[in-house]
């Protein structure tokens, strides 16, 4: 194998999935790129994502329940490390940025959770059908007030919102179309609506967690009359409505530019779009033919950027996301893999660098690319990243410390940082950045094995040193 392949092949893992560990990477390898491209994209037909979800339940009561915010990121984060479906987690953690849905308003992270579940069922598949789930789904009714939304009296939060940030984007649509729109999805609400809007006794949170929302459809509260929409006449309902959004192109143009700004490169942020053209015009084009051609169909088109030149040749062109760095932190150290108390300090992290999971900042979702970064965030990724490598007795730092045992008892400092580099991405950092590490590790001479005398063991000298590559630039990028 060479060394381009293997850093291909870590590329596809780390956007479709959280990254992989060595042996993880070499086993892909093993199979070739295509045949792992088209077993990320078909989850269903992998084990279970993990092996024993009743151990969660067993070991963290709180996440039988999920009556608490930590407690649900705290199982979503769980469920991120130890999947062995990674594309269909990475699916779900890109909709839960487009169809931004918060705890804030909710106060019931446990819908929330359920609509994160519904992702996982439907990511890959038409985004018809998952607009479809979306405007049905509880927490998304809640979030946007469709409940509050009647034949009389239309609420229009919902239907400009589908059109703005889920669908189609600013400029491609009127407010005539907002309205008309939002008539149709009319009758589209969650069962006893009254009940979750007065948050009366029967909906409180304790002492058994707040009660589940189930959607519901009231013919009598739908306006069946006569629309016109996007240039279309007809008594359109919801579905009809959604119908007419997935044959625009403006929709094709829009979900490409998403999916390129998640998976490939950063983007201008979703306000600009109207204005900003995309740094790739030739692959947003290419991802829209691709959604066209195959009547939107988010799994071929999926299959069409993982194979492309544009995606191959975009490597580290992403900052990582909180939950990205969390996550594929936790992996390469090891550990987490049985529910501990610690999960819950895990699950905490991606707020205190800026992504809340389950409690986006707006509709809008949160700013990607370089905005994940200031001085406080900055500081808060390199401070966990450090700590999760502190410990010499992780699996997955005892399994890089082998991995440079195995090439030889005595090594020099350059020959030690180039094979952590490589078992940390592969990663490639600038020249002055490799120089420091280098000299950093010469202050204590070569890394010998074999004698430890006054010094400190090589193994904690490989420690120190993952903790400084962790800090550098190059590992906050994807």
């Amino acid at each position: 194998m060479s060394q381009s392949d293997m850093a291909l092949m870590a590329h596809l893992l780390r956007r479709a999935g959280f990254g992989a560990r060595r042996d993880e990477l070499e086993r892909y390898l093993a199979q070739g790129y295509e045949a792992t491209v088209e077993e990320l994209l078909h989850p269903e037909q992998a084990p279970a994502a993990l092996d024993d979800e009743d151990l969660i339940r067993r070991y963290h009561v709180d996440e039988n329940s999920l009556m608490l915010i930590d407690s649900c990121q705290t199982y979503w984060l769980y469920r991120m490390i130890n999947t062995r479906r990674p594309l269909e987690e990475k699916m779900a953690l890109f909709w839960h940025g487009v169809f931004a849905t918060g705890y804030t308003k909710l106060n019931h992270p446990k819908q929330i959770l359920g609509q994160i579940a519904m992702f996982r069922r439907y990511g890959l598949g038409s985004f018809h059908t998952l607009l479809v789930e979306v405007s049905k789904d509880p927490a998304m009714i809640f979030w946007l007030d469709n409940k509050d939304s009647h034949k009389e009296a239309i609420n229009e939060n919902y239907g400009r919102e589908l059109l703005e940030l889920f669908s189609m984007g600013v400029g491609n649509y009127t407010e005539n179309d907002v309205r008309q729109c939002s008539r149709a999805f009319t009758g589209w609400t969650i069962r006893d609506a009254s009940l979750h809007t007065a948050r009366v006794a029967r909906d409180s949170v304790w002492p058994y967690g707040r009660l589940d929302w189930q959607f519901e459809y009231r013919d009598d509260d739908h306006d069946a009359a006569e629309k016109a929409f996007l240039g279309h006449a007809g008594p359109f309902n919801g579905v009809e409505i959604i119908d007419i959004i997935c044959r625009q192109p403006a929709t094709a143009r829009f979900i490409a530019r998403h999916l390129y700004n998640f998976f490939v490169a950063d983007e201008p942020q979703v306000p600009a779009w109207q204005t900003v053209p995309p740094h790739d015009p030739e692959a947003i084009q290419t991802l829209m033919d691709a959604f066209i051609a195959h009547e939107y169909d988010i799994r071929a088109v999926m299959r069409v950027l993982f194979n492309a030149d544009f995606f191959k040749n975009a490597q580290f062109a992403k900052v990582k996301s909180p939950a990205e760095m969390v996550v594929g932190t936790a992996r390469l150290a090891g550990g987490h893999h049985f529910p501990d108390v610690d999960d819950i300090t895990l699950a905490l992290e991606t707020g205190y660098m800026g992504q809340q999971l389950l409690d986006p900042p707006s509709v809008e979702g949160w700013h990607t690319g370089s905005e994940w970064i200031n001085s406080a965030t900055l500081m808060s990724r390199v401070n966990f990243a450090s700590r999760q490598l502190a410990d010499v007795n992780k699996p997955g730092v005892r399994a890089i410390i082998q991995r440079v045992r195995a090439q030889g008892t005595r090594l020099a400092p350059g020959s030690v940082v180039d094979i952590c580099l490589d078992v940390m991405g592969p990663l490639t950092v600038e020249a002055r950045t490799r120089q420091q590490l280098v000299d950093h590790l010469a202050a204590a001479g070569d890394v010998d094995f074999e004698t430890n005398g006054d010094s400190v063991s090589a193994a904690e000298r490989i420690r120190e040193l993952l903790q400084l590559v962790v800090a550098t630039r190059e590992y906050q990028l994807a």
